[in-house]
């Protein structure tokens, strides 16, 4: 409890904050601040300018800083918990700061590699042309005359997200003690899962790394690329890529005046994030316009990687299910899939949750796709988990958001057309591939080979069993036991049955004997 009396002094500044921007009575009303806050809105100055709770939330973010602006970003992906509304405002909130000196971004640069800027580029431009909460963008060239884009930590920013994290840390602790109903949304686990997030962002060599593995994953795509990084110029605090060649995604008009193909950046977009997504498992979770630009040839390009999200293959088969059954009218299935991934607790009446996902999927049931927002979608199931306790699942919140943030891209470059109607084929032919007849029984036949390859290691043991038991008997330890049980549990059901069989037919063979 040393950091007790900082926490208080800091929270007396955010009441401050939050006073001027009045918004203490949407916080209350959201169920996030205890509702003995109250007088403090009586006393707080009105919204004399009329604005939105989210977006005097926006404003109040900005001012706390780089800390709060993520908070208020990860709030954004919680249409379950801050409404519509308030979490559209939300998307809004840019990670725009004012920017450090010139002077300051080489003296961060010439501490991470030892060297004056001068001997690593022939040129640097000081003003910087993107400022956001954790770094800086400046243009710069080689020594080799490459033109490449340089990010640079802001100076100190480690301290500044140490000090709100320990006091976030506080807060939802306190909250969890405090607030049972809270508990279902994991308020030390979104803390936990900011703070990882946070830390990734602050080690630019991850970012690099990020980047590389993206651009392997779309070596052979010509739709998407992703800027080569200059390792030689990058370390824990600098990040030194090629410079991009390409126009903002969002700006229709310049694309248009340029002789760009809309449809054709838009095929690339619907194709490259589906890909990224069920195809690799592995997708740029930060998509807003800002990060995504079009090249001459009309491909996507796409910077910014310190927010990736990864979907392992048994949360992207449950999404496909999912989606199938969302999209097929058969809600049963989207109940069952639920219940198997563990995401709704086996307790939980499987015909009251298939009669909640009908509420959500007949208003789309005979639509087309190009009518149908699956990011909205997700948001809409999210909504009718709480009184069905299920947990908050942090990687499905992050594809939420990202879904959201492409869907959006894609209106505002032709609101007559939805990307996932674009990326039909594709999911289609996945589908086919992952979850269709054919596909099931290949992956069984899988997991028989895989309980197969065991076999030779299986009947090893055996003979020591054997040995064991002529001497006198098998010792075998609980945790042992235990770890074998959860091991097989693992491998599915012909994997778990399999082993067991041949056991069976070993001993009884050597009985028989």
């Amino acid at each position: 409890m040393q950091n007790l009396p900082r926490n208080i002094g800091r929270l007396i500044a955010i009441a401050r904050v939050f006073a001027r921007y009045d918004v203490i009575a949407p916080l209350i009303e959201l169920g996030l601040v205890p509702p003995w806050l109250r007088p403090a809105h009586w006393i707080a100055g009105r919204n004399r300018e009329g604005l939105r709770p989210g977006e005097r939330l926006s404003r109040a973010a900005r001012e706390l800083g780089p800390a709060f602006i993520k908070m208020g970003q990860a709030l954004a992906t919680r249409a379950d918990l801050v409404g519509e509304e308030i979490a559209a405002d939300l998307a809004h909130l840019q990670d725009r700061l004012p920017p450090v000196s010139g002077a300051e971004a080489r003296g961060v640069i010439e501490t991470e590699f030892g060297q004056p800027v001068a001997a690593l580029f022939t040129a640097f431009d000081d003003d910087a042309v993107a400022a956001a909460s954790i770094a800086q963008v400046h243009f710069a060239v080689t020594t080799a005359g490459k033109p490449v884009a340089v990010k640079v930590l802001r100076p100190g920013i480690e301290k500044v997200f140490a000090r709100d994290l320990d006091l976030f840390t506080w807060l939802a602790d306190l909250a969890e003690r405090t607030q049972p109903r809270l508990r279902r949304l994991k308020p030390r686990e979104v803390v936990a899962t900011l703070a990882r997030t946070i830390t990734f962002e602050m080690d630019l060599r991850l970012e690099a790394a990020a980047a590389a593995e993206l651009a392997r994953n779309f070596a052979d795509d010509p739709g998407f690329r992703v800027p080569r990084v200059d390792w030689q110029l990058t370390g824990k605090r600098v990040l030194t890529i090629e410079r991009v060649d390409g126009m903002r995604i969002d700006d229709r008009e310049a694309l248009l005046a340029a002789g760009r193909d809309v449809r054709a950046v838009l095929v690339n977009a619907a194709s490259s994030f589906f890909n990224q997504v069920f195809r690799d498992g592995f997708f740029h979770a930060d998509m807003h316009p800002g990060n995504l630009f079009v090249a001459p040839d009309n491909a996507i390009v796409a910077v910014d990687f310190g927010i990736m999200g990864r979907l392992d293959r048994r949360t992207r088969y449950f999404l496909a299910d999912m989606l199938l059954g969302f999209l097929s009218g058969d809600y049963r299935r989207v109940a069952e899939v639920h219940f198997e991934a563990g995401y709704v607790p086996p307790h939980q009446s499987i015909d009251a949750f298939t009669q909640a996902c009908r509420s959500i999927g007949e208003p789309l049931l005979g639509r087309p796709l190009s009518e149908i927002s699956l990011g909205r979608l997700l948001a809409q199931l999210f909504e009718i988990t709480e009184q069905f306790d299920m947990e908050t699942q942090p990687q499905l919140l992050l594809l939420q958001k990202t879904m959201l943030l492409a869907e959006g891209v894609g209106r505002r470059l032709d609101p007559t057309v939805n990307m996932w109607e674009l990326a039909q084929p594709l999911i289609e032919a996945w589908m086919r591939e992952n979850r269709g007849p054919e596909a099931r029984l290949r992956q069984g036949l899988e997991t028989v080979a895989q309980a197969v390859t065991q076999l030779p290691r299986l009947i090893v043991g055996l003979g020591r069993v054997s040995t064991d038991l002529a001497e006198g008997g098998l010792k075998l330890h609980p945790d042992s036991l235990r770890e074998l049980t959860d091991a097989l549990r693992r491998r599915g059901g012909v994997a778990l049955w399999l082993p067991w069989l041949l056991v069976a037919v070993l001993i009884a063979a050597l009985l028989l004997k």
